[in-house]
């Protein structure tokens, strides 16, 4: 792969860029802080933007890093971050990638998410060189399997008690799409 970090992605609506410790108020009040938005994720609601302002602090120092893909997600009719899309794990040794995201609640069922997903798997594919990119869910998330599939994603199975989550251990569903499945 050929690693080239977390580059600005504009799309209709979306701006995906880089996140600024300026940014800490908007996400902090758009999703980190929201339980139903983190319920299913791998850390912790934030309790405080002092704890959103440390995590930025560690994002600021990785974007150094050309194998570091994290981005916003700026609507652009909003002018401020909304969500997040990142790039999750890496192996390299098959070239592929596992991408996470989130998005406030208040952006839900939009097609927002799958819009920038499918940003993210087209930078991948042709900037990064990825041949694989995959996504996984907790079972009963069953809207993150659906942005997943909007996106071209294919269902791979379910992996039981595969996870652990704020819901505790969890059953996990696999999606993956191949840079063969899009002809590129």
């Amino acid at each position: 792969m050929k690693h080239c970090g977390t580059q600005t992605i504009e799309t209709e609506r979306l701006i995906l860029r880089r996140l600024r410790r300026e940014d800490a108020a908007a996400m902090f009040r758009n999703w980190t802080s929201d339980p139903e938005v983190t319920k299913y994720l791998t850390w912790p609601t934030h309790e405080s933007v002092a704890v959103t302002e440390q995590i930025l602090d560690l994002w600021m120092k990785n974007y150094e890093n050309d194998w570091f893909y994290q981005w916003g997600i700026e609507l652009r009719t909003a002018g401020e971050v909304i969500g997040s899309i990142s790039v999750v794990g890496m192996e390299e040794e098959i070239d592929a990638a596992k991408i996470g995201y989130c998005i406030g609640r208040n952006w839900w069922h939009q097609g927002i998410t799958s819009e920038a997903l499918a940003a993210v798997i087209q930078y991948l594919f042709r900037e990064v060189g990825c041949s694989r990119i995959e996504a996984r869910h907790d079972v009963r998330n069953p809207h993150s399997g659906g942005v997943m599939q909007k996106c071209g994603m294919r269902f791979e199975g379910v992996l039981r008690s595969a996870d652990r989550n704020n819901q505790g251990i969890c059953d996990i569903a696999q999606y993956a799409i191949l840079k063969s499945d899009l002809g590129l």
